[in-house]
């Protein structure tokens, strides 16, 4: 890496790197189609989050909008404060601030969605302190084949396979923006090596027990047969579509057999049992999330086994996702679980 590129100003933007350039006018456009004044950017310190860091920079000095760069340190590896605080010295040379917030529970267990919970609860409590709205991730064109890969290989229905949304709501206040998801990782690794002169690895991207590490190692071998990545988005994109488009008939169906009514919901058990499988799955879904005011859905298991017990004769109360089911009336009732 030369002195030049590593010293790139980030006050002048990008004007004198036309592949970076172009990237950033597309990262520019989206973020003024959100009409937001603030926003919270998660950072990681490998490439992919270090280039968002950079693109956004960019765009605060031109926009004069507030960004805060903020990274959690799950504290499941023994270099992990380490490494936070070396990100914290690679953004300060750019005049990027960057906040650590330390994770103090326990992950022993399904680590990577435990992880990723603690995340974005930590995320969203640091948005309701400051009063942001929106938090950035730089989820990019390989993470969203990886994740297309591993739910086709979990049997996932059209709303998984058509993919992360760029724009999707963690909870009622606070919603999740992917930028870069048309992006490929190549670009965004030019662009913090450009701008930082190096990134940080994460060892765990490397452990092959982990399913999304066994499907990125897939890559050269699909490139190899032909299987183009850019090509596979455009499948994707076609799936997504067509869920939008059945979503809009969805959403008729639960706004008709679903309310609220004070501290529980209530769903009409004669409409809900006309319903096909994938629909009344997704009902059972959106009304814990709801009740509950989660981002991620219960277990598809669990939910499967929950729809075949509500098809016995007189089925009794069960919980699901930290909410009680129970019969009333014609009704199926919903309450958050008491905590003992």
């Amino acid at each position: 890496m030369s002195k030049k590129n590593s010293n790139v100003n980030l006050k002048k933007g990008f004007k004198d790197f036309d592949d970076i350039n172009t990237v950033y006018q597309k990262f520019k456009n989206k973020i003024n189609n959100l009409k937001r004044k603030n926003f919270v950017l998660a950072i990681s310190g490998g490439p992919d989050s270090l280039a968002l860091a950079a693109l956004s920079k960019v765009y605060s000095y031109e926009k004069k909008l507030k960004f805060y760069y903020v990274l959690v340190d799950h504290k499941l590896r023994k270099n992990s404060s380490k490494e936070a605080v070396q990100a914290k010295k690679l953004l300060k040379k750019k005049n990027i601030a960057l906040r650590i917030l330390t994770n103090k529970s326990i992950i022993d267990k399904n680590i990577q969605a435990q992880a990723r919970i603690v995340r974005y609860t930590l995320l969203k409590n640091f948005c309701e302190k400051h009063k942001i709205k929106t938090i950035l991730t730089a989820h990019n064109l390989e993470d969203q084949v990886e994740t297309f890969l591993i739910r086709l290989s979990r049997g996932s229905g059209l709303k998984g396979l058509s993919g992360m949304k760029p724009l999707s709501n963690i909870d009622k206040k606070i919603q999740l923006f992917r930028p870069l998801l048309d992006i490929n990782k190549k670009s965004l690794i030019r662009i913090s090596k450009n701008v930082f002169g190096k990134f940080l690895k994460d060892p765990s991207n490397n452990n092959s027990k982990y399913l999304r590490t066994k499907i990125r190692n897939l890559k050269k071998y699909l490139i190899n047969s032909g299987i183009n990545y850019e090509q596979i988005t455009k499948s994707i994109n076609n799936l997504s579509s067509s869920y939008d488009t059945l979503e809009k008939y969805y959403q008729t169906t639960f706004n008709n057999i679903v309310k609220k009514h004070k501290r529980e919901t209530l769903i009409d058990l004669k409409k809900f049992h006309l319903l096909n499988n994938e629909i009344k799955i997704k009902i059972i879904n959106d009304s814990v999330k709801t009740l509950k005011n989660n981002y991620y859905n219960p277990r598809a298991k669990k939910v499967i086994n929950l729809l075949k017990h509500f098809r016995t004769q007189n089925f009794t109360a069960r919980t699901l996702g930290g909410c009680v089911f129970f019969k009333k009336a014609d009704k199926l009732c919903l309450k958050l679980e008491k905590k003992s």
